[in-house]
């Protein structure tokens, strides 16, 4: 924060989305947007800029390839935002060289384990109404999650009542596992999807047995009154 005030006092000669404020500090440039009633993300971000403040601001989406231009990043700050939806290839293009991502204190419920696996950033996702599952656990395991606010990763919803309210962290470290959860609930789904092909099966085969069957009996009673051939002689 220190870092983002001194930059404040250092304005860039080049262009600026005019919502914001550009600053430049030892060759390192920084877009402020903090604080600005954004309800997106600005389009006219310079491309060679490092640091990227959008918080507090009203952003509700991160749509794909947002930051794609962007490709000199190591700090973004969509914190205090009204973020709800993360598309999958929402940081594609920055991933190699963005070092920290806070997403915290927005409104994600959930979000696509693609979008976070892929960076090598440390991520702060305190203070989401978060709805634990797989992916989120999955996430909290292979990324890189800032410690001193991982306590703070909340279970708002969760596929049990007991499990609601309490961190995510004290729910895994208690022997739960939302995907293995999940993959019981994908295999009987699977057994009642067979069942019923088999079962569709059985009756077809029924249907057509008894249906030859029928055929069968009404030729039968329609040859039975014709005379025979050797009756046909006599």
């Amino acid at each position: 924060q220190a870092f983002f005030c001194l930059l404040l006092c250092i304005p860039w000669g080049s262009s600026c989305p005019p919502s914001c404020q550009c600053t430049e500090r030892a060759g390192a440039k920084a877009v402020l947007c903090s604080s600005r009633h954004l309800e997106e993300i600005p389009k006219d971000i310079p491309r060679d800029v490092v640091f990227l403040k959008l918080d507090a601001n009203s952003i509700t989406r991160i749509p794909s390839n947002a930051f794609r231009h962007l490709s000199h990043l190591e700090e973004i700050d969509l914190s205090r935002n009204a973020i709800e939806k993360i598309d999958r290839a929402a940081f594609k293009g920055v991933a190699a060289g963005l070092r920290t991502l806070d997403l915290s204190s927005n409104r994600i419920r959930s979000i696509p384990k693609e979008a976070l696996l892929a960076l090598n950033a440390k991520l702060r996702l305190a203070n989401n109404p978060w709805h634990c599952e797989c992916a989120l656990q999955e996430v909290l395991w292979e990324a890189r999650l800032d410690l001193d606010s991982v306590q703070d990763i909340t279970c708002h919803t969760a596929p049990r009542e007991e499990y609601v309210g309490k961190p995510l962290l004290q729910v895994l470290d208690a022997g739960v596992n939302f995907c293995s959860v999940r993959q019981r609930t994908m295999d009987v789904a699977m057994f009642v999807t067979m069942f019923g092909w088999f079962a569709m099966v059985i009756v077809y085969v029924i249907c057509y047995v008894r249906h030859n069957r029928e055929d069968s009996c009404r030729h039968g009673d329609y040859l039975r009154p014709l005379p025979s051939a050797q009756a046909h002689t006599e």
